[in-house]
């Protein structure tokens, strides 16, 4: 059983016959017969109790969905969510008509085509994500029926409009020319007549009416969101106001700035979820082992550690004006292109949010960027212009995913230019992180963002970086790997001794 072991998650938490050869299988129905293994459904078995079943199925579904339905595309209002149940269903185009129940998840399936030109593989798994110009169309289809599987053509043409706003006329010109090619291979005709009048009126070229509010007053414009260019304002002035210390680069030799490029990748996807433990992180990155079962994490961690390590990337400092929008989607589209379904490199297309806070609309997305980024030569450069470089992109959030990883590296970035310490936020320093991000984000407060980020710079300066396993120590001696800030305090390196 070792070698089938190493196939799944949690040893046997999930068991896809798709993953496993034919001894690996038999092995699995022995143990299936003896009761050390329930069938979920037929080719996925699993050691734990029922109970936890749609939370298994919820956490593997691209997994789950790669095994049960090889090839499958994901389809319709499912794709234009970004590839996320609604209510708890998930559309796929299959090779046939069906739907299939798992614990928490129906599957329906649509008989349609498979795999063809733009649609890209999800994590390497034989699953696709749509191109943007099959997944528009399929929602143009007409829906019976309880569930619904398209969104309709109100939603199509709001999709569209935040397009054009954030990516402008060229993003929905190259829409149409796919959708035209497509449309035959999909018997989608009549539903490219829609979208054609659709992208047409919104270009000014056709005259069709628009139903929804945006596109009725549609103007050519570039909006930005005032609110968050005064923020950036109130920022800017107290960093010019206030000098700020600044510590010099504690990485002497190529080593140290390898074992440094590891550990903040490692932290900096820890703040957004991707926990690994970090000698398995240290495999992935050091040694190239991706994780079979978390392919996309590992992929995560591997992207923070590229643009991290090459200095093409970590010493390039943020733009000024209409080429930071172009600048950004380059390093994002390198940050994920392991992930299409978060549209690498395409600013976002839909709201995001975090908690509470909404962040800037896509229609003002690309205006913001760039009235913010010219106040970047307003402040001066290394600490000042690396807090308002990375807030500014962390306020904004242009992307669908992946905002605060790109944040930090932008941040650093301007840090290494000029030979400054970058910053590794540890994971005990998380919340004290975020909480000072929320308060300048609601209360327009930027003096306690700006103390955090100067204290946590001079935490991450005090550690020598030459031996891994010593820092690693270290850092573990200052409680930088602990998650309660009530249990525990980050120590610096000078509370340690010798």
């Amino acid at each position: 059983m070792k070698s089938m072991l190493k196939n799944t998650t949690n040893d046997d938490a999930l068991i896809l016959y798709a993953e496993l050869n034919a001894a690996e299988i038999r092995a699995a129905q022995r143990r299936l017969k003896a009761g050390s293994y329930q069938r979920i459904v037929r080719g996925v078995l699993s050691a734990r109790p029922e109970k936890e079943w749609p939370a298994l199925i919820a956490l593997h579904r691209i997994r789950v969905l790669a095994a049960l339905f090889p090839g499958a595309v994901i389809g319709y209002r499912s794709a234009f969510k970004g590839a996320m149940p609604v209510d708890d269903v998930i559309h796929l185009s299959y090779s046939y008509n069906r739907t299939v129940r798992l614990p928490g998840l129906t599957v329906v399936l649509i008989k349609g085509q498979g795999n063809i030109a733009g649609d890209e593989p999800i994590s390497g798994r034989n699953i696709y994500f749509p191109s943007q110009a099959r997944m528009l169309l399929e929602n143009l289809t007409s829906s019976r029926g309880v569930i619904k599987k398209s969104v309709g053509k109100a939603a199509v043409e709001e999709r569209l409009l935040t397009i054009f706003d954030s990516r402008g006329p060229d993003a929905l010109n190259r829409i149409r020319d796919d959708a035209h090619t497509l449309a035959p291979l999909l018997g989608f005709d009549k539903e490219f007549q829609v979208l054609n009048e659709l992208i047409g009126t919104i270009l000014g070229t056709k005259s069709a009416q628009l139903a929804t509010t945006s596109g009725q007053a549609l103007t050519r414009g570039t909006p930005l969101d005032a609110r968050r260019l005064a923020l950036f304002e109130t920022l800017a002035a107290a960093l010019r106001a206030n000098p700020l210390k600044e510590n010099g680069s504690p990485v002497t030799t190529e080593n140290a700035r390898i074992n440094f490029a590891f550990l903040e990748s490692y932290f900096s996807n820890f703040i957004e979820g991707t926990e690994f433990d970090i000698a398995e992180a240290r495999q992935i990155v050091l040694e190239g082992k991706i994780i079979d079962q978390r392919p996309k994490d590992s992929h995560d961690i591997l992207g923070v550690f590229r643009q991290t390590i090459n200095p093409g990337w970590s010493n390039q400092s943020m733009a000024i004006g209409e080429a930071v929008v172009h600048q950004l989607q380059q390093r994002h589209a390198d940050l994920m292109k392991e992930r299409p379904e978060t549209a690498p490199g395409e600013l976002k297309d839909r709201e995001n949010f975090a908690g509470n806070t909404t962040f800037v609309s896509p229609k003002n997305v690309r205006g913001t960027l760039i009235e913010g980024s010219k106040l970047l030569p307003s402040v001066p450069s290394g600490m000042a212009r690396a807090l308002l470089a990375m807030f500014i992109v962390s306020e904004v959030h242009p992307f669908i995913d992946g905002n605060g990883r790109l944040a930090r590296l932008v941040m650093n970035s301007e840090l290494s230019v000029v030979n400054a310490s970058r910053i590794i936020i540890p994971t005990l320093f998380r919340e004290e992180y975020l909480d000072c991000l929320r308060v300048l984000t609601r209360q327009g407060k930027p003096e306690p963002f700006i103390a955090a980020m100067q204290k946590i710079q001079q935490w991450s300066a005090e550690f020598d970086y030459t031996d891994l396993d010593q820092v690693i120590s270290r850092m573990q001696a200052c409680n930088a790997f602990e998650k309660s800030r009530r249990l525990y305090r980050l120590l610096n390196v000078s509370e340690l001794g010798t």
